[in-house]
């Protein structure tokens, strides 16, 4: 696909050097993403293929007719890496960032599909798993990466391999399998704004049939601002994590797994920069947009504070060298106390405390069969979880009050699916997938509103006095059950040994479900639409793809494009609303709609270069073209005055990396200078235009690395955002509500500079 002049302006010089390489060396993508992170090099040169289990067994990961990118441990360590949001910049058509206010939940995107909104019952448009576990609610999922073999990113709907349906994508972490021997490590960073951050990996045998093995992390670092009116921190970090594992193979042929792991965050309440003066106080706007003087520091009397954790036991047999079993068992608990000052100012003018809790129990059964000419896997998966949140809206005005929220979501959903791959000829093979998925949830929502702006009842004020009940739906009358049977066809060519065509066909599937915040009077929802609840959303993707190598593997190249139909589309949001019919917003509730149709179609490059063995570089480019077809308000289709959220046209990043041999204290090694430079497009934070809306904006990274030859000691400087580049992730805008008015944003990270120590034992 030719580049236009337009979108080629949109990139600078760096960004449209890598789109050349792309375009050059064959227009594909490299799935081993950066220099850090590239295969070695042997002695001719030749460079070690990319291994993924995305199709549930090991293949190389340019054999494989699916969009996915890896990531090692090597490379995520060699730039130190600090969560999986910052992967975003060198994935095509993706966005991770932390939700707005929060340190710890996810907001994903993948090809314009995912779920900005963390409340209760809501299911993700990209799937997290830790292996092969889903974690079924987005909270205390941005995990500090530690303990990983590789993390995987598949784009586009998955189901018929794998676990829960999920529509837009995947994001998989691969742990390490403990070692043979005696295996102990240490990592310790310090760097700008008081970082300071430590893991330690130990495991060993206490058997030739049995392993343990355990890792601890603690990450720590002052805040980027600072809450002007409590002079404590704000867009600090403080974060504790561990994992404990034992792993058995009491015959060759069966591995048993038991794992757990425990993640506390303790970080300050995030708060937003507020972009207008205060409507009432005349307010100033803040010069540093990490500073903030909101008042509120607790929810229900407690300060913020996220816990998740989380057991499994996976049990694989080996039946013979075709067939083999696995079973996946888990169970996971988070909750988060989140105390959100919307308007960010020393009154209580938009306070909302809040607290969530999730449960999940799932179960999965596969089979694999690998034979001379087919492949496959067949599985059954069940979840059952549930998802609580009640929350305060505090609200000043001419008659100050206090809303109470409460929702109560079930879920539970089983699926079976199978996928096999078909080898038709030696060049050609056929895959096709199924899944059939049967999603039943169950809601109760609760609303009612008390005078005053103290707070209510169920948030720690008992004194509170009940105005009246705008919502009472309890006992059972939120109830729906959906059911989907979605497929999937790839046809896979093989040109020759090192070209890989192949074009592919599937559906994806995401149930319906409850508003946890509706408000039936407020609103004016019919109590019958109110028990629908808003429905399941569909796509339908097709893709092509390449995939090449040249020059012994020095020079890999993936291009895919591809081209969805988007229908039933799940948005969900907040709006200020009347209640009382005086013409004055006092309150605020979710109204979530099912935009009729969208198209989405986009194109996607990466390619890796290693010139010489020790000269690495790395490209991606990605566009995306996202359009709503019909997008119903009050009857009347507005899909032209409507956005996709979380989804830049344009996307690029160029990485190098440059090793030079360097001994140091007469023990050999290698330094390594790495570069990396990232174009995002404009991004629209919600589905109609504000001023939080970002524009378009480039960061640079840079490390400076080195790795004795034996691997035991690796020492890092490294600069992360050295543009000290001010961009929005997010923000609230309910520019009506309380006496001040609420136009908040949230930001990324600024410049940083650490400095790492990697030791193993």
């Amino acid at each position: 696909m030719r580049l236009t002049k337009n979108k080629m302006k949109l990139l600078n010089p760096a960004i449209q050097s890598a789109v050349a390489l792309l375009v050059l060396s064959g227009g594909s993508v490299v799935h081993a993403q950066d220099g850090a992170g590239a295969p070695e090099a042997s002695a001719d040169q030749a460079v070690t293929k990319v291994v993924v289990t995305a199709r549930r067994r090991e293949e190389s990961l340019q054999d494989v007719p699916v969009s996915v990118t890896a990531f090692s441990a090597d490379q995520l360590s060699k730039v130190a890496t600090p969560d999986i949001t910052a992967l975003a910049t060198a994935l095509p058509n993706t966005t991770l960032k932390a939700s707005r206010a929060t340190n710890s939940t996810l907001t994903a995107f993948i090809r314009g599909v995912g779920q900005a909104d963390p409340l209760a019952g809501f299911e993700a448009g990209v799937g997290i798993y830790i292996d092969d576990i889903y974690l079924a609610r987005p909270q205390a999922a941005v995990a500090d990466i530690y303990d990983v073999e590789r993390i995987e990113v598949l784009r586009g709907p998955q189901g018929t391999l794998y676990g829960r349906n999920t529509i837009g994508g995947a994001v998989k972490y691969v742990t390490r399998k403990l070692a043979p021997r005696t295996d102990a490590r240490l990592r310790a960073t310090i760097g700008e704004y008081g970082q300071k951050e430590i893991v330690a990996t130990a495991s060993t045998p206490i058997s030739s049939t049995a392993r343990i093995g355990g890792t601890f992390a603690r990450f720590k670092r002052d805040g980027f601002g600072k809450n002007l009116t409590t002079g404590g921190e704000n867009y600090d970090k403080d974060v504790t994590a561990a994992r404990l594992s034992a792993e058995f193979t009491p015959t060759p042929d069966l591995f048993i797994r038991i794992a757990g792991d425990a993640t506390q965050d303790d970080s300050s309440p995030k708060n937003g920069h507020r972009l207008i003066v205060g409507r009432t106080s005349g307010a100033p706007i803040l010069g540093n947009v990490y500073d903030t003087r909101a008042n509120l520091t607790k929810a229900l009397g407690r300060d913020q504070e996220v816990t998740a954790h989380g057991v499994s036991a996976t049990v694989e047999y080996t039946i013979n060298n075709e067939w083999s079993v696995k079973s996946i068992t888990a169970s996971r608990k988070d909750k988060s106390y989140a105390p959100i000052d919307f308007d960010s100012l020393a009154v209580t003018d938009f306070h909302v405390p809040a607290l969530y809790t999730n449960e999940q129990f799932s179960q999965e059964f596969n089979l694999t069969y690998t034979g001379a000419r087919l492949q496959g896997v067949a599985g059954i998966y069940y979840i059952d979880a549930n998802a609580f949140n009640k929350f305060d809206t505090m609200l000043a005005g001419a008659v100050p009050t206090s809303t109470f929220t409460s929702g109560d979501v079930d879920t539970k959903a089983w699926a079976i699916y199978a996928d096999g791959s078909y080898q038709l000829t030696d060049a050609v093979s056929l895959s096709l997938g199924g899944r059939y998925t049967v999603d039943q949830r169950d809601a109760e929502v609760l609303r009612q509103i008390y005078f005053g702006a103290n707070g209510t009842p169920g948030m720690g004020n008992p004194g509170a006095v009940l105005f009246r009940t705008d919502t009472d739906l309890r006992g059972g009358v939120l109830s729906r059950e959906d059911k989907k049977f979605t497929p999937r066809v790839a046809v896979n060519y093989k040109i020759n040994p090192d070209h890989n065509v192949y074009a592919s066909y599937s559906e994806g599937f995401k149930g319906g479900g409850f508003d946890p915040r509706l408000n039936v009077v407020g609103t004016r929802i019919p109590l019958a639409v109110a028990r629908a609840g808003y429905a399941p959303e569909t796509i339908e993707t097709y893709e092509l793809g390449l995939k090449s190598a040249f020059h012994g593997n020095r020079i890999t190249t993936n291009a895919a494009v591809f081209y969805s139909d988007y229908q039933d589309v799940q948005i969900p949001g907040s709006v200020a609303i009347d209640t009382n019919g005086d013409g004055r917003d006092d309150s605020f509730a979710g109204v979530t709609t099912n935009a009729g149709k969208a198209k989405i179609k986009g194109l996607e490059l990466e390619a890796v270069a290693n010139f010489t063995s020790n000269f690495m570089v790395a490209g991606m480019y990605s566009y995306i073209d996202a359009e709503y077809k019909e997008y119903f308000v009050a009857g009347v289709n507005v899909a032209g005055a409507r956005k996709f959220q979380n989804t830049p046209k344009n996307s690029a990043n160029l990485r190098v990396n440059y090793d030079i041999p360097l001994p140091v204290m007469g023990r050999e090694g290698k330094l390594s200078l790495i570069g990396s430079a990232s174009h995002k497009g404009a991004t629209a934070q919600f589905e109609t235009a504000s001023l939080i809306d970002q524009e378009s904006y480039k960061l640079y990274d840079a490390s400076i690395v080195w790795t004795r030859l034996d691997g035991k000691i690796r020492a890092g400087l490294h600069g992360k955002n050295l543009g000290d580049k001010r961009y929005k992730t997010g923000g609230y805008l309910f520019p009506t509500l309380g006496n001040e008015g609420t136009l908040t944003a949230f930001y990324g990270n600024p410049r940083q500079v650490s400095a790492t120590l990697e030791y193993r034992f």
